[in-house]
């Protein structure tokens, strides 16, 4: 009897966890919290991204071509410059 309280207490909890784990995969991938403070070059730059909507900061996520990524504000010049830039060199 008492392993049966055991097993099911086990699976309980399995369960709980797993619902847990679930909901957590729910949110936005990258989130930016603070901003780069300095200014890039384009000639750094090889891609960008929006952050997600969710995201509690809108924010510009640059990624260099040593494959760091950089997070800044899209309210910048700077960053509307190269931005644009980017976008005209994909079409």
């Amino acid at each position: 009897m008492r392993a049966l309280h055991v097993l099911l207490l086990c699976v309980l909890g399995a369960a709980l966890l797993s619902s847990v784990l679930c909901n957590n995969a729910l949110g936005p991938d990258e989130c930016c919290f603070g901003f780069y403070r300095g200014q890039l070059r384009k000639a750094r730059i090889s891609s960008y991204h929006n952050t997600d909507y969710r995201c509690p900061r809108k924010a510009v996520l640059f990624t260099t071509k040593k494959s760091l990524r950089i997070c800044v504000d899209p309210k910048l010049q700077w960053v509307q410059s190269i931005v644009k830039r980017l976008d005209e060199e994909s079409l």
